[in-house]
C-alpha cells in the first residue's frame, strides 16, 4: 500500500534531517521538537479530533438512518442514479450508497465539513459491502474518494470568516478564485480516474450532468458577483450553509413522521454505529497525524520551499507565490495544518497581500488526500489503496496550479 511507504518516509526523512541539523549545525533542539510533536499530535488526534468526531458521527449517522427508513436516500438515489451508474458501474441501481455519496458531495459543496465526514464514512461502508476483495479498494471506492478529496466547494465560509477576523478589506475577494481552483481539481481528478477505469466520459448522461453542474456553478458565480456586494457575499454564504445544514435533519425527521417511522428509536440505532466507527478509526488517525507532525517539525517543508524559491529565481520567475506554498504542501496532509499555515501566511505577509490571498485559495482548492485515505479506507479495513493516492495527488496538483494562475489573474 502506498500509504505504508509514505508513512515510513515521514519518519525516515524527519530523522535524517534532524540528525543533519544536530551534527552539522549544532541544533540541540532538533530531536526534542520531534519528540514533542509525537506526544502533542498523538494526544490531539484523539482528544481534539476523534472524540469530538464521536458526537458528530453519532448525530449525522442517526439522522441518515432516519432518512433511509423514510425513503429519502432512496429518492435521492433515483435522481442521481443515471449519472452515478456511469461513474460507479459497480454500484447497483438504487443502492443506498448512491444517495449517501450524494449527501456527502452536497455537504462538501456547501462547506459543511462536520456533516460531510460522517456521511462520507457511511457511504464508504456501503461501498465496502459491495467490494469483493475486502482488503483492496474497489474502483467505486477510489472514484468516490478522489471526488471527495478534490474538495469541490461552492461556499468557502471558513476561509471568508478567517479573513474577516484578520481584518481583510474585502474578506470575500477569494470567493471566485476558490471556486475555480476547486472545480479544476475535481474535474481533473474525475478525468484521471475515468481514464484508469475506462469510463466513457462522452456518454450523453455524463456530459449532461457535468454541463449542468458547470452551468450551476457559473450561475452561482454570476449571481454573487452581479447581485451581491462584496460584504454580502460572506454573509449569504454563511446563512445558506447553516440553513442547508439544519434543513437536512428537519426534512428527514418530517419524512420519517409522514412514513410513520419511530424517529427517535431509528435515530438511536443509527447513532450507535457512529460511536463504533469513531473508535475504530482512532489508530489510523494517530498513525497519520503523528507521521505528519514529525515531518513538519523537522523543517523539511521549509527546505522544500527554499529549493523552489532558488529554482524560480534561477528561471527569472516571479517568486511571490512561493511564500504561500507551505499551505499547498500541507493541504494533502492535514486540514488543520494547512489552515494554521494559511493563517500564519496572512499574518506574516499581510491578509490583503498576494501571498495572503493565494494561501486562502490554496486552502480552498482541494481536500486532505492522505488524511482522507487513511480515515476512510481505515474505517472499513482496506489495506491496499491501489491508485487512489496518485489519482488524488493529481487532482491536488491541478488545484494548486489552477490556484496560482487564478491568483495572478485576479490579484496581479
Amino acid at each position: 500500500m502506498a500509504l505504508n511507504y509514505i508513512w515510513i518516509a515521514f519518519f525516515v526523512i524527519a530523522f535524517i534531517v534532524s540528525l543533519i541539523k544536530l551534527v552539522f549545525f549544532g541544533d540541540v533542539e532538533a530531536f526534542k521538537l520531534l519528540v514533542e510533536g509525537i506526544f502533542s499530535s498523538s494526544k490531539s488526534s484523539v482528544m481534539d479530533i476523534a472524540l469530538p468526531l464521536v458526537g458528530s458521527m453519532a448525530f449525522w449517522l442517526g439522522i441518515l438512518n432516519i432518512g433511509e427508513k423514510a425513503g429519502a436516500i432512496s429518492f435521492l438515489s433515483r435522481i442521481v442514479g443515471p449519472f452515478f451508474s456511469r461513474l460507479f458501474p459497480e454500484v447497483p441501481k438504487d443502492h443506498p450508497a448512491t444517495g449517501q455519496m450524494m449527501m456527502n458531495f452536497s455537504a462538501n459543496l456547501l462547506g459543511l465539513d462536520n456533516a460531510a465526514t460522517p456521511l462520507g464514512l457511511k457511504a464508504m461502508g456501503s461501498l465496502q459491502e459491495l467490494n469483493k476483495d475486502k482488503d483492496s479498494a474497489s474502483n467505486a471506492q477510489i472514484m468516490f474518494l478522489v471526488l471527495h478529496t478534490s474538495g469541490l466547494q461552492l461556499l468557502p465560509v471558513t476561509i471568508i470568516a478567517q479573513r474577516a477576523i484578520l481584518g481583510a478589506a474585502d474578506p470575500a475577494d477569494v470567493f471566485i478564485p476558490c471556486i475555480i481552483a476547486t472545480y479544476v481539481a475535481t474535474v481533473v481528478g474525475l478525468i484521471a480516474v475515468a481514464i484508469k477505469q475506462k469510463i466513457n466520459l462522452f456518454d450523453k448522461v455524463v456530459i449532461t450532468w457535468l454541463g449542468g453542474v458547470t452551468s450551476f456553478i457559473a450561475l452561482v458565480v454570476w449571481y454573487f458577483t452581479t447581485h451581491l456586494t462584496k460584504q454580502q457575499i460572506g454573509t449569504v454564504s454563511s446563512v445558506v450553509s447553516n440553513l442547508m445544514l439544519f434543513s437536512i435533519p428537519v426534512i428527514f425527521i418530517l419524512g420519517g413522521l409522514i412514513k410513520k417511522v419511530n424517529v427517535f428509536e431509528v435515530f438511536v440505532e443509527g447513532a450507535k454505529s457512529g460511536f463504533e466507527t469513531s473508535v475504530k478509526i482512532i489508530p489510523y488517525l494517530v498513525a497519520m497525524l503523528v507521521g505528519i507532525s514529525v515531518f513538519r517539525s523537522c523543517g523539511a517543508l521549509d527546505y522544500m520551499n527554499d529549493g523552489l524559491r532558488w529554482v524560480c529565481t534561477r528561471l527569472s520567475l516571479d517568486t511571490r507565490f512561493v511564500d504561500a506554498m507551505p499551505v499547498a504542501y500541507l493541504k494533502p496532509l492535514s486540514g488543520s495544518g494547512s489552515k494554521a499555515m494559511m493563517i500564519t501566511t496572512m499574518q506574516t505577509f499581510g491578509v490583503d497581500k498576494f501571498a495572503g490571498r493565494l494561501a486562502c485559495v490554496f486552502n480552498g482548492s482541494a481536500d486532505t488526500t492522505f488524511y482522507i485515505v487513511a480515515l476512510y479506507f481505515g474505517s472499513v479495513g482496506i489495506k491496499r489503496s491501489r491508485y487512489a493516492i496518485p489519482a488524488g495527488l493529481i487532482a491536488d496538483l491541478a488545484g494548486v496550479v489552477a490556484a496560482i494562475l487564478v491568483a495572478y489573474l485576479f490579484f496581479g
